[in-house]
């Protein structure tokens, strides 16, 4: 633990470290370790990644708004404080049906 440094404030709340951008996708890494890395994105409403696949499981957690989850074609709709979990190898995408904030966490061990 004595590698990482602390990125936001302790009592600050993670949905306020990424902001939205009128018809963009914005991020902001927190973490980038060889053993997987912390994503923050702000989507505008709209706004998407289209089909892809990772190899490694990925953990989403929406902090604000909704979106639409497709995993292996299979839509999920998820609101704030709502997660899922994309597998590895798995296409998967994602869609604003409003803006939205997420947190990515990918473990790659």
């Amino acid at each position: 633990m004595e590698n990482i440094k602390p990125v936001v404030p302790v009592n600050g709340e993670l949905k306020d470290e990424v902001s939205y951008t009128e018809k963009s996708i914005v991020s902001k890494q927190l973490i980038k370790m060889p053993a997987g890395n912390i994503t923050l994105f702000a989507f505008d409403k709209g706004e998407g990644l289209s089909e892809h696949s990772a190899p490694f499981d990925a953990f989403v957690q929406i902090l604000d708004g909704r979106a639409e989850v497709k995993i292996a074609g299979k839509p999920f709709i998820l609101n704030e404080g709502q997660f899922i979990i994309m597998p590895a190898n798995i296409p998967h995408a994602l869609t604003a049906i409003e803006k939205f904030k997420m947190m990515l966490v990918m473990i790659k061990a």
